[in-house]
């Protein structure tokens, strides 16, 4: 993926991120916290897979670029949304619920590397750009288009957590 990733508009803190990694580091930050990054408050999974499955709003793709200071075009090739149909979830006010999936997964991916880098959001991204050895030297963001390429780099992850080396 050749995408620069960073949007330059964007601030390069982030509200969210701050009160994500203030929950990880407490330790309690409950196992579905990374919807907070979408501007969600349930952790509730059966809420949120009715959120899902209703399709996330706009706002929620919105929320995600900004906190992960990802650009529109990389987060849209992320998600498997075209530029049209982009431009038509914008005008709707909502995602369709695979698109709304995809996006959840992202979320999470990215969530994980904030804890593993301890909240710092900048190496988090640095190391989503970077090719990895152990995933075949792909970019972890390339994997994380696909479902079995974002398990491989959330195993990835939790191995570097546990200081397995790869």
């Amino acid at each position: 993926m050749e995408h620069e990733v960073l949007d330059p508009k964007t601030p390069t803190e982030s509200p969210d991120i701050l009160a994500y990694w203030k929950a990880a580091k407490s330790g309690h930050p409950g196992t579905y916290w990374y919807v907070s990054l979408l501007g969600l408050h349930q952790s509730e999974p059966l809420e949120i897979v009715r959120h899902i499955e209703q399709g996330l709003s706009f706002r929620a793709f919105e929320r995600f670029r900004r906190n992960s200071q990802f650009s529109t075009a990389v987060l849209a090739d992320l998600v498997a949304i075209k530029t049209r149909t982009l431009q038509r979830r914008k005008e709707q006010g909502r995602l369709a619920p695979e698109e709304s999936d995809r996006l959840l997964r992202v979320t999470r991916l990215f969530s994980k590397a904030l804890e593993l880098f301890e909240g710092d959001a900048e190496a988090a991204r640095n190391w989503f750009r970077a090719p990895a050895k152990a995933l075949g030297g792909a970019q972890p963001i390339a994997l994380a288009r696909t479902d079995l390429g974002s398990r491989e780099v959330e195993t990835l992850i939790d191995r570097l957590e546990h200081g397995v080396l790869t």
